[in-house]
């Protein structure tokens, strides 16, 4: 009897060392079904800590809708496919934007609209922009992302792993130089606060703070303060200005009347 004891500890050790070191590692698989291992870099396990507490695999199989600043919003996603939509009226018209897998489509009345590249390009850019901040932090698992560990901070006596995110110019869209912060509390591994800079109409430095964070069937959404920073301001202190009650709060970002289709 102790013998079989002993052999199921040695077991359970086994395995828990064995999923410990499956979460440490990236595994890529080439075209000839060669597959690599490599160990994870420190702030890939952080943002992947990060993934799993907000929602992690149930992302995959989410179906979820939401409103947006007089917009409805509605997420679907099926592993590696994904279906992004938005409907709004203006006046007498219903004007539906949607995007399965990268392809943009919009109608109006029911009626498929005829749009040039420039406008596809725009109108798709600002679903996926919705969709992205609503779903944080999701789809910083993608390929593009890429992302370095930069410092370990306090605010307002919490602990928090700084994250630097930066694109890939293939797969990162068209602002893929924008540059992005996350402070990833350390108790938690929530997104707390998120900073990033973009450099269309005379660029901007945005910093956002979450609150009323609530999970609805598994999966985190938060609301956010906006505040705005002075050009050029380093994204690494911001934290600290905030602290000091010197970024100018621009809006509150609401997601809003959260539901789960899948109900």
């Amino acid at each position: 009897m102790k013998k079989n004891i002993i052999l199921l500890c040695i077991t359970a050790l086994f395995i828990l060392s064995c999923n410990k070191k499956k979460n440490t590692k990236e595994t890529t698989v080439l075209n000839d079904n060669v597959t690599i291992e490599k160990p994870l870099s420190k702030g890939d396990s952080i943002v992947n800590s990060a993934i799993m507490a907000h929602g992690g695999k149930l992302f995959d199989k989410a179906d979820f809708s939401f409103n947006f600043r007089e917009k409805i919003y509605r997420f679907e996603n099926d592993g590696t496919q994904y279906s992004y939509s938005s409907e709004s009226q203006k006046g007498d018209s219903l004007v539906k934007d949607i995007m399965t897998s990268g392809k943009f489509d919009r109608t109006i009345n029911n009626k498929l609209q005829t749009l040039s590249k420039e406008e596809a390009d725009r109108y798709s850019e600002a679903l996926n922009s919705v969709i992205y901040f609503a779903t944080l932090p999701y789809k910083l698992q993608d390929a593009s992302v890429h992302k370095k560990y930069i410092e370990q901070k306090t605010i307002k006596s919490k602990k928090y792993d700084v994250i630097q995110v930066t694109f890939g110019q293939e797969g990162g869209g068209k602002d893929f130089d924008d540059e992005y912060m996350y402070w990833i509390n350390k108790n938690t591994h929530k997104i707390d606060y998120l900073a990033y800079n973009y450099h269309v109409n005379e660029g901007g430095v945005r910093f956002r703070a979450a609150f009323n964070t609530r999970v609805i069937d598994g999966i985190t959404f938060q609301d956010y303060i906006n505040y705005e920073a002075p050009v050029g301001t380093d994204l690494k202190d911001l934290s600290s200005l905030y602290e000091q009650e010197k970024l100018k709060k621009l809006s509150n970002i609401l997601t809003e009347n959260v539901v789960n289709n899948h109900k």
